[in-house]
């Protein structure tokens, strides 16, 4: 074939430094954000099991870990409190002097707007039952008695200083509820983070090692079933009329074209949370030298940011953000 004018698309590939020239799709370390839990009544870190190198954090090594991020370059930092004691209305969410208002108190003095300041607002961390929501009669969730303790947990993060709230809990009207809340007490600034479409998914299980849930059974009437793909451009439309100022899909990985599909059609920023359960599959496969782990990092989070997510919420955010750095 000398000579035949054809095309070389593997010119562009032969150095790292033409491949970075012409790269499509980059993750910055701005665009990360680092999930943190802050558990209530200990004296020292502790690791999760299920998670190597992700911590329960006390309220001193919390902060120097948000400082640390931030240094590090990252976006964000999203807070889950884990109380000593619970009940069946999750009350230490909402107490001024619960675990997470308190360490966002915490974070907000060490490093102020530096860094996006975002609390989750749910109350599966704070019942005694593991559900998102207040239990009726029957047992099962409430959605609109559920409404009514978001709308406090929202004040009370708010009042401890929260930039951001993630509702995550996924009841149906959570952020017409939570936004009016907010506007009614003057919290006008504050912004939503909804979890538009949080799937009922298997990835969970390592979060629910870190906050200690004691749940039993399943969330799956109020998480969206992993068949549907329809039903999260619904939810997420919904969120935006109700005052999302960015939807959330979750987990990301095995949902990456209800990411796309997503970030064609809203005009609000579209996030992705890589949740505990991607963490620890990399984790353990790197553990035992069947994958790089820092390519394999990189290459997972690459994958979500050109599925269409502008924010990314993992683990690895600070570690991803050192080693983009170094690449820089």
């Amino acid at each position: 074939m000398a000579g035949f004018p054809y095309q070389r698309p593997r010119r562009l590939r032969t150095t790292a430094a033409v491949r970075r020239l012409v790269a499509e799709t980059r993750v910055h370390p701005s665009s990360l954000v680092l999930p943190l839990f802050v558990r209530e009544g200990i004296d020292a870190p502790r690791e999760v099991a299920s998670m190597p190198g992700v911590l329960q954090h006390t309220r001193d090594s919390l902060r120097k870990a948000v400082v640390s991020a931030a240094q590090a370059g990252v976006g964000g930092v999203m807070l889950f409190g884990v109380p000593a004691e619970r009940d069946s209305d999750g009350t230490a969410g909402i107490d001024p002097d619960g675990i997470l208002n308190q360490a966002t108190r915490d974070v907000i003095g060490e490093v102020g707007d530096a860094v996006v300041v975002m609390t989750d607002l749910c109350l599966d961390e704070f019942t005694d039952h593991g559900h998102c929501g207040v239990l009726d009669a029957e047992g099962n969730v409430d959605n609109d008695s559920t409404l009514e303790q978001y709308a406090r947990m929202a004040l009370a993060q708010a009042e401890s200083g929260s930039h951001m709230l993630g509702t995550s809990g996924m009841m149906d009207g959570q952020v017409a509820r939570v936004r009016e809340a907010l506007d009614t007490a003057g919290y006008t600034d504050t912004s939503i983070l909804a979890y538009a479409a949080k799937y009922a998914s298997a990835c969970y299980g390592p979060f629910r090692d870190a906050v200690e849930s004691p749940l039993q059974g399943d969330r799956r009437t109020y998480q969206q079933d992993p068949a549907n793909l329809k039903e999260s451009l619904r939810e997420t439309r919904l969120d935006v009329d109700e005052g999302a100022d960015i939807v959330m899909v979750k987990p990301a990985l095995p949902y990456l074209d209800v990411v796309s599909a997503i970030a064609a059609e809203t005009t609000v920023p579209v996030a992705a949370y890589q949740v505990s359960g991607e963490y620890a599959m990399i984790e353990a496969a790197a553990a035992n030298g069947w994958i790089d782990k820092d390519r394999m990092i990189l290459e997972s989070l690459t994958s979500i940011r050109r599925a269409g997510a502008e924010i990314i919420c993992t683990y690895w955010a600070e570690h991803a953000a050192r080693l983009l750095h170094k690449m820089d």
